[in-house]
């Protein structure tokens, strides 16, 4: 079997990748960055940009399956580049699997396409899109993840995948800005409510992804459904930040500030950044304030049910795995 995973030297494109040479596939990988640390795992790695319709065609020429984990991620930029990665990447994704015949497309969601800034509590896949959107990325997402899940059919089959707050060894996201505002002091609770969270250890949800192609197939219940991932151990999100924290050697936070304070502080920093045309994120953000004071967790239930997914690293697990990765 032939892959193609687009944002294959990310955190979970090389996680994906790296599970499908284990399986003994072939893997080819797709993204801006050069990436010749994927050459020793044997994967092909191709640069090239998602909104370029010819370079898409062109490498997922010859595939079996198509993993779409490239995106635009984050909480601060142009709305027209999480809309030319996201969106119109997108599109060109699907239009090439069509044009090339591939019949197999694995797409990375978001379960933000979902949140509003209103608590989300053990919700599953029969929720609706959010109404409205605080920042592009999620917004983008969601209209992507339209567009893929409507694009199921006999010839392309589809599903996508919205994995919530990927961490573990090699993390260049999550873990990293935890650690460098843990370090430097700049991390506060929101608010004073207990708000629960899920989040899916790097393995886990690289798992998710390899079973949703297995399962994938004409008149399967997953072909052209959503499905929420995660490790499925909600706890307060501050008792996940302040675990990564001690797993890295910081202290924990314990100083807290009111969500309207931190929706302020948000607000007046979107707008100094915009007005100084700033490109690097805010601290803060209304979106990120939102994250961080509401709950927000998932009923997995149908990944379990259609797609045999079973988290078989623990957080605790996990915790120790990232503790050794740091060497503390």
């Amino acid at each position: 079997m032939k892959a193609l995973v687009t944002g294959g030297g990310g955190f979970l494109g090389r996680a994906i990748a790296t599970r499908l040479r284990s399986r003994g596939d072939e893997v080819r990988s797709f993204s801006r960055g050069e990436h010749v640390d994927l050459e020793p795992l044997g994967v092909e790695h191709v640069q090239g940009d998602l909104a370029d319709m010819e370079a898409v065609t062109e490498v997922v020429r010859g595939v079996d399956v198509v993993f779409h984990v490239g995106a635009k991620a984050g909480v601060w930029g142009p709305y027209a580049d999480y809309f030319s990665t996201n969106v119109t990447g997108t599109e060109n994704v699907i239009t090439a699997c069509r044009e090339e015949g591939v019949p197999k497309l694995v797409y990375t969601s978001t379960p933000s396409v979902v949140f509003g800034g209103a608590d989300l509590e053990g919700v599953d896949e029969s929720i609706p899109y959010a109404s409205r959107y605080e920042t592009a990325y999620p917004e983008t997402k969601a209209m992507a993840e339209r567009k893929v899940l409507q694009s199921n059919g006999p010839e392309l089959l589809t599903i996508a995948l919205r994995p919530h707050l990927i961490w573990g060894p090699g993390d260049n996201h999550l873990v990293p800005r935890i650690v460098a505002r843990g370090r430097a002091g700049k991390l506060r609770k929101i608010g004073r409510r207990p708000c629960v969270v899920d989040s899916v250890y790097i393995d886990n949800a690289a798992d998710a992804h390899i079973l949703a192609f297995e399962k994938l197939a004409p008149g399967t219940a997953c072909a052209g459904k959503p499905y929420f991932i995660s490790n499925d151990e909600p706890m307060p999100v501050f008792d996940l930040i302040n675990k990564i924290l001690a797993a890295t050697g910081i202290p924990p936070v314990t100083r807290s500030i009111p969500l309207p304070v931190a929706v302020t502080a948000g607000f007046m920093m979107e707008m100094i950044y915009r007005v100084l045309s700033i490109t690097e994120e805010p601290p803060m953000t209304r979106f990120l304030a939102h994250q961080l004071a509401t709950t927000h967790w998932f009923d997995i239930s149908a990944a379990r049910r259609d797609l045999g997914y079973v988290p078989s690293v623990t957080i605790d697990e996990g915790l120790d795995r990232l503790k050794r990765s740091f060497g503390t």
